[in-house]
């Protein structure tokens, strides 16, 4: 490189104003990677909300128990120099211009990074009906709160992850739980019957009742009318049926979207169109290690991804800077449910063998899935051993010995083929 390229490149990287749209996990930890890996320019972070940028694990556990009052991120944004720009709502973009439409004008910028996350799918027919809650927002949370220090009835609509945590909030907090889920068990759209079925005990072991297979007619106040005629009384309803990416706001933009919704990203984390990233939940990517494309709905990936998309705006802005990093995580996540810490590391949608390690009507058991012989994913159940080993066996592409590896007292990284 020139002395002239030299002298050329910190003006460069002072220059380029970066904008991120999103100020969830993903969008504050791209702000923050930015700074920590030596940009100097202008870094702007809207959010639609007012509130100062939290984090969302802790809105169905102790936020929502009146444990904390929020889960703000400890970070001085006034320090690092970020334009913390909130209660904006963002309309659209136009990439010819390199502006962002607001409610209070456009907004200019030469690097766009989207992280808007996903936006929980709303129950047909059930809102403006009384009594009906999401659980995603800090907001959300707060008006919540008041349901179960009432100990109001609860029916919460939906067996997922967040049903189940939001049903162990309540049944701690002495509320009656009822669980409605339209599929034969929970996690019906995340693990395979044979894994979900045993957590389907886990409801009733916590004074739940689950109801499977049934599915919602209509919501009214103060019940819940299932398509079979039941009625099920609700002193309050908690909607928790999946989540897509909050990419409406894109539309004619010409970033181009998947059948998901989701910003199909390429493997350094960018958009179709030049100078726009993509992070977090709404976003998708080629994963090479499993050979098809990811959209990961979970903390993690709104941790890791913006380092990622930091240090290739960064390498963008250096022009003959290395070559662009590549983002092809493990998928990692965690849940903590009925007494119970519930850990998955990996994808098993390509797996041929499904091995069990230990019974799953004991406190503690996982499951590892292998392809080819090749360990891909674990789900571990108070076995944190087994997936702080297993997630770095993945990482490693290692070949497990699959007798060796369904022993509960062989460690997992001893089950490796050598």
């Amino acid at each position: 490189m020139s002395e002239q390229q030299q002298s050329e490149q910190p003006e460069r990287r002072a220059g380029r104003r970066v904008v991120i749209v999103g100020a969830g996990m993903a969008g504050v930890q791209t702000a923050v990677a930015l700074r920590e890996q030596g940009f100097t320019g202008p870094v702007t972070l809207i959010g639609a909300e007012p509130h100062q940028p939290y984090d969302r694990p802790p809105l169905s556990k102790a936020v929502l128990l009146g444990k904390a009052e929020d889960s703000a991120f400890d970070i001085d944004f006034e320090a690092l120099e970020i334009d913390l720009r909130l209660g904006r709502e963002v309309t659209g973009v136009r990439p010819a211009a390199h502006e962002l439409d607001t409610g209070s004008g456009p907004v200019p910028y030469d690097v766009l990074v989207i992280a808007t996350g996903a936006e929980p799918v709303v129950l047909p027919g059930a809102e403006g009906v009384p009594g009906v809650h999401l659980l995603r927002t800090l907001d959300d949370a707060a008006r919540l709160r008041p349901v179960l220090d009432e100990r109001h009835g609860v029916v919460v609509v939906g067996a997922g992850w967040i049903g189940a945590e939001f049903a162990t909030a309540a049944r701690s907090a002495g509320c009656a739980v009822t669980v409605i889920e339209a599929a034969d068990r929970p996690l019906a759209g995340a693990m395979p019957a044979e894994v979900a079925a045993p957590m389907a005990a886990w409801y009733a072991q916590s004074g739940a009742e689950l109801l499977t297979g049934a599915r919602v007619a209509r919501v009214e106040p103060g019940r819940v009318v299932l398509a079979d005629g039941r009625t099920v009384p609700a002193g309050a309803v908690v909607v928790g049926i999946g989540a897509r990416p909050a990419t409406g706001w894109l539309a004619g933009s010409g970033i181009a979207l998947g059948p998901d919704g989701s910003v199909t990203a390429d493997r350094a984390l960018r958009t179709s169109l030049p100078d726009v990233y993509a992070v977090g939940d709404c976003a998708s990517f080629p994963s090479a290690r499993y050979g098809e494309r990811l959209l990961v709905h979970h903390w993690d990936n709104a941790l890791q991804g913006p380092r990622t998309a930091a240090a290739n705006i960064i390498g963008a802005a250096d022009g003959d800077g290395p070559a662009p990093a590549v983002y092809d995580p493990v998928p990692y996540f965690w849940s903590e449910q009925f007494d119970r810490f519930v850990q998955y590391a990996g994808h098993h949608g390509g797996a041929d063998t499904l091995l069990w390690r230990g019974d799953p009507a004991e406190p503690a058991w996982s499951v590892v899935w292998l392809r080819d012989g090749v360990l891909v994913a674990v789900l571990a159940v108070g076995r944190p051993r087994d997936l702080a080993q297993g997630r770095k066996l993945i990482e490693a592409g290692a070949r497990l010995d699959p007798v060796r590896a369904a022993d509960s007292s062989v460690p997992l990284k001893s089950a490796v083929r050598q």
